[in-house]
Order: C-alpha cells, then sequence, then structure tokens
C-alpha cells in the first residue's frame, strides 16, 4: 500500500519530535511504501523575521516576493529537509531529501497575481518516487515547485502533499499536524467529515486561514478517491495506529458517515 504522509513544519522545529516522528517513519517504511511531504512555515517566519521581514498572509497563504522565495528554498528544501533526512538514516532507513522542482517531481503555475511567487500545483509525476523507492530510498519532499520556464514557487505543504499522493497513486493521506484534528464551535473532536460538511464549514466562515487551506486541499484527495485522516503528530505511535484503522483525529472521507450537525474547524499549525 501506498501512503502519503504530510508533516507540518511545528512538528520539525524540536529535536525531540524531530526524532520521534522519524523513527515512525523508518519503522512504518518497512511495513509500506510511504513518501513524506513537509512544510515550514513557522521556520520561514522566523527566519524573515530575523532579517527584518515581515509576513504577510492572504487566505492562509504566504505572499511570497523575491526575498520570502529565497527564503523557502533556503529553509524549507534546506535546513527542514536536511534534518529530516538526517533524523531518518539516523533511525536505520535511507532517505533521499527533494523537491517539486528536482527531475520536475511537481509542476506548478502562479496561484494569484496578489500572491506573487505562490503557486497551485498541476500535476506531479510520480515516476521519481517509485524510482527511488524501488532503489530502497524514502522520499522527503519539501513543499516547492517550478515551471517550464524556471520559476519557482513556494507551494501550500497541504496542497503540495494532495499532488504527489494523487500522481504516486496513493491509497491513504495522512495530514500530521500540531492540533488534534478538526472541532466543532463546542471545541469536541469530529471524528469524520464528508466533502459536503467540509463544505459547509468553509462556506460558514469558521474554517478559515491554514485550516480552510488544508480542508480544500482534502477535498481535491477525496475527489481523487483518497481517504485522508488529520491528527496530531505528537500522538504516541500514530502513524502505525491511523493505517491499523483506529479512529483518532478526523478521518476526511466521502464513504457513509453517521451525520453531524453544527460543524465548525479549527486553525491548523
Amino acid at each position: 500500500m501506498k501512503v502519503l504522509i504530510k508533516l507540518g513544519g511545528t512538528l520539525l522545529d524540536d529535536s525531540v519530535s524531530l526524532s520521534a516522528i522519524a523513527r515512525q517513519l523508518a519503522e512504518t517504511a518497512a511495513q509500506y511504501q510511504i513518501c513524506v511531504v513537509h512544510g515550514g512555515g513557522k521556520q520561514v517566519t522566523r527566519f524573515l523575521d530575523e532579517r527584518g521581514i515581515t509576513s504577510r498572509f492572504e487566505g492562509g497563504l504566504r505572499v511570497s516576493d523575491a526575498n520570502v522565495i529565497d527564503a523557502v528554498t533556503k529553509v524549507i528544501a534546506g535546513t527542514v529537509n536536511k534534518h529530516l533526512v538526517s533524523a531518518v538514516i539516523a533511525a536505520g532507513r535511507s532517505a533521499v531529501g527533494l523537491s517539486g522542482v528536482d527531475g520536475s517531481l511537481t509542476r506548478a503555475e502562479q496561484l494569484n497575481p496578489a500572491l506573487e511567487n505562490v503557486g497551485k500545483p498541476v500535476a506531479t509525476d510520480g515516476r521519481l518516487l517509485d524510482l527511488l523507492l524501488g532503489g530502497g530510498y524514502l522520499p522527503v519532499v519539501a513543499c516547492i515547485a517550478g515551471n517550464d520556464h524556471g520559476a519557482i514557487f513556494n507551494v501550500n505543504a497541504d496542497a503540495m502533499a494532495v499532488s504527489c499522493a494523487v500522481g504516486w497513486g496513493a491509497s491513504r493521506l495522512l495530514f500530521l499536524t500540531d492540533v488534534p484534528g478538526v472541532k466543532d464551535k463546542t471545541g469536541s473532536l469530529l471524528p469524520n467529515l464528508s466533502s459536503v460538511e467540509i463544505a459547509q464549514l468553509i462556506s460558514s466562515g469558521v474554517a478559515y486561514g491554514g485550516m480552510q487551506a488544508k480542508l480544500e486541499a482534502a477535498q481535491t484527495a477525496m475527489a481523487a478517491g483518497l481517504q485522508a485522516s488529520i491528527v496530531s503528530g505528537a500522538e504516541p505511535n500514530v502513524i502505525n495506529r491511523l493505517l491499523s484503522r483506529e479512529s483518532i483525529g478526523t478521518l476526511l472521507s466521502n464513504e457513509s458517515q453517521p451525520p453531524v450537525s453544527a460543524r465548525v474547524a479549527l486553525r491548523h499549525d
């Protein structure tokens, strides 16, 4: 079974959390074909702040001028990616770090001129991921992508994960984040959501910012027949538990689920 695991940057910003996630990835890779896509927004913000550059966001997406693209490439495709790769290797599994630019893995186009160099994934060619996996390597993909004219785009990591999952032909998509899942307006965890219910959350205006971006990405995955889960990456042995079908976090699926009313969402990491 092919499993795409998306890691929020917050999980990779602490050495203890990083090592714990890396051990789970190494263990899971012994049983399943897995590919990892990761973000690093917190680390990019810190990098920019240290240089006196203020981050601006529109709809949960970072406006990405030349300075931001430079930071994203250095931090997410550089420091964050290589630290994660090194941690997976230390956990006993060979890994290769790359981005959507490498080998034209993921092609993108400008999402919105107002966001400047923010990209929308157009397509992912899963052959490179299969090639690496066939050689015994775990692919670790940073969330930047390019086009045929040499441009580099900052891509929302959730959208990148969905593009890779669909292009690679994954069976499951796991969003590991720093919140326990999607919650209703009373703060209770919602165990499942359908595409229709996600649309209601977004149209209500309560699913906003980063969580809106995550849920919109999940809808694309669900339209392609994928099941996805949103869950805290801090949960013990979370990957194995999800793949064993334990009910933790929020399952996003268009399969028949009990109705839940008055749903609202929390922000994401």
